[in-house]
C-alpha cells in the first residue's frame, strides 16, 4: 500500500515531529518565521516547507503584516484529530482507573 502524502490530511502532516512542534510553538499565538526558526534551531528553507505542508493541510493559516509573514494555527483544522483521540478517552480512563485499584492493593500489602 503506499504511503500517503504529507499534504493529504492533518494526520499526515503531524506524524513529522518538527511540524508537530510548530503546531505547539503556534499554539500559543501567532509567530514570524524567523521566530520558529530561532526556537527550532532550523534553517529558514525547512521551517518554510513545514509551514507550506501545514498550509496545505489547513492546519496553519498566514497573513502578511508590512514585509512580514506571519503564522498562525487554525484550530477547528485539528478536530479530526481530537475526534479521534476522543475515541480513546474512555478506555484510557478505565485502564488508569484498574491501574490506580493495582497501586492501591499493592501499597496495602506494603504497609501490612
Amino acid at each position: 500500500m503506499p504511503r500517503a502524502t504529507t499534504t493529504s490530511d492533518a494526520f499526515n502532516a503531524v506524524a513529522e515531529p518538527r511540524r508537530r512542534q510548530i503546531v505547539e510553538l503556534l499554539a500559543d499565538g501567532e509567530r514570524r518565521v524567523g521566530d520558529l526558526v530561532r526556537e527550532l534551531g532550523l534553517g529558514q528553507p525547512q521551517v518554510s516547507k513545514h509551514l507550506r505542508v501545514l498550509r496545505e493541510v489547513g492546519l496553519v493559516d498566514v497573513r502578511d503584516q508590512g514585509r512580514q509573514r506571519l503564522y498562525r494555527l487554525n484550530g477547528h483544522a485539528l478536530k479530526p484529530i481530537h475526534d479521534w483521540v476522543k475515541g480513546y478517552e474512555r478506555l484510557w480512563s478505565e485502564r488508569f482507573e484498574l491501574l490506580d485499584d493495582v497501586l492501591k492493593d499493592l501499597n496495602k500489602e506494603k504497609h501490612q
